[in-house]
């Protein structure tokens, strides 16, 4: 096989990932995990059954493979943001907006997750992405930890879990999709707890002699 037939077959295996994903993802959220079938997400990719079980392997790999495009693939384009600010505040609101979009975008998907883990697969899938998303959190709060002002009275294991907490797919729920929240509002309400918590103590530029004023 030449290498531009073998280029060829891996475009039109992708393209059709893409198309099971695309369609599966509707269903999803509107039927839920349990009543979307590899039958029905097969009909509307307009693929066969075997074509979708040799290119996925099951139906919590399809929902897998959503739940990445709805995170764009790129779990950590936040980094070079936080990085470059200087100030913790700055540092921290940046995560928040970026961490913040990832959760709006992946909520109806993971709401329907969280519905079926009742059920092995997504049970651990739910738990290879949580996971997955606390080591996302720990590594930016390792970043934060390194601008001025950052707290010193809590552990980064700690940090970590407040900031996996307060920025969590459930927290956004209760406060936006329950409770009717814009959703700006619930990155603002984030940002100042995690400010609370993270930076109690803002860094204050140097006094001029002679003391502080």
């Amino acid at each position: 096989m030449s290498t531009r037939t073998r280029a060829a077959r891996a475009e039109r295996a992708q393209a059709t990932r893409q198309r099971v994903v695309a369609a599966a993802t509707p269903m999803f959220v509107r039927d839920g995990y349990v009543e979307t079938t590899m039958a029905g997400i097969a009909r509307a990719a307009g693929v066969a059954v075997q074509t979708l079980y040799l290119s996925f392997g099951s139906k919590a790999a399809v929902l897998e493979a959503a739940l990445a495009v709805a995170t764009d693939d790129q779990p950590n384009e936040w980094l070079p943001d936080v990085r470059a600010e200087e100030a913790g505040a700055s540092a921290l609101r940046r995560y928040v907006e970026q961490a913040g979009a990832q959760v709006e975008r992946r909520f109806p998907l993971d709401a329907a997750l969280r519905a079926a883990a009742a059920d092995p697969e997504p049970a651990e899938l739910l738990d290879r992405t949580r996971r997955a998303e606390l080591a996302v959190h720990a590594q930016a709060v390792d970043e934060l930890a390194e601008k001025p002002g950052f707290t010193t009275d809590i552990s980064l294991q700690r940090a970590t879990e407040i900031v996996a907490t307060v920025l969590s797919h459930e927290t956004y729920g209760l406060l936006v999709v329950t409770q009717g929240w814009p959703a700006q509002d619930w990155a603002d309400w984030v940002t100042h707890h995690l400010m609370v918590d993270l930076f109690p103590f803002p860094h204050l530029p140097d006094s001029p002699a002679g003391g502080p004023g």
